[in-house]
């Protein structure tokens, strides 16, 4: 690893007491893609992929979407470094979640799946039957993210990782809950108008209504750079 600049020493941002610490991390193409349109996301370099299990192991939780977990069946454990494994935090609104995915045979940590109140209760017996702990946020078509996060809280979650994809991490910065992020740019180019990219969901309409980020630092891993942001102060 190497610091290539650094922002002078500040006052950091402090979680808000109702919810954990949420860092925000995601590796992604020089043209702004997490995944090819085949679905391929194995984007970062054996350096960054450290960086990322270096980071698990300093977290309680990491959160992903059901997409990754469909898509890419992830363990998220931490295999590339010595540490202790998080908590995985599955958002799946309507508990699609395959009892036989990898995230439901680590050897540590909890699996919890945030689901809505309109998933049927035989979905969630099915869930509780392959080891999950089961988390009911919001009665709409979407897990509330606010509550989610107020609810992982209160089981002793202080710091958690998000991994994405697109979505889960639109959904977090639009309601303002991503204190830091940190965003690995691989040296490649994959195009693709169906390519994910690091940010979905609807977007703003202008320029002026986006979320605004200072640049706390710049590394490199290997071949790729390494940007940590957090949001702009608006004081």
């Amino acid at each position: 690893m190497t610091v290539i600049w650094e922002r002078p020493k500040q006052r950091l941002f402090e979680a808000q007491a109702d919810r954990p610490y949420i860092l925000l991390n995601a590796a992604m193409t020089l043209d702004g893609k997490i995944a090819t349109v085949s679905g391929d996301a194995k984007i970062s370099s054996e350096e960054d992929l450290v960086r990322l299990h270096y980071l698990r192991a300093d977290v309680d939780a990491v959160v992903v979407g059901i997409e990754t977990i469909l898509t890419d069946d992830p363990r998220l454990t931490v295999r590339r470094v010595k540490g202790r494994n998080p908590d995985r935090v599955i958002l799946d609104s309507a508990a699609r979640s395959p009892t036989d995915a990898k995230v439901f045979t680590a050897k540590a940590g909890r699996t919890i799946i945030a689901v809505t109140k309109s998933v049927p209760k035989s979905r969630v017996d099915a869930l509780l039957r392959a080891g999950a702990e089961v988390i009911v946020a919001g009665s709409g078509d979407r897990v509330d993210l606010r509550l989610l996060m107020s609810k992982l809280k209160d089981m002793g979650i202080g710091r958690v990782l998000v991994e994405g994809g697109g979505n889960v991490n639109w959904g977090l910065l639009e309601l303002g809950l991503v204190d830091e992020m940190r965003v690995a740019v691989a040296p490649v180019i994959v195009g693709g108008r169906e390519a994910v990219t690091l940010v979905e969901g609807k977007g703003f309409d202008t320029v002026r209504d986006s979320i605004k980020l200072d640049l706390q630092r710049v590394e490199q891993y290997g071949e790729d750079l390494v940007l940590t942001y957090r949001p702009a102060r608006t004081e």
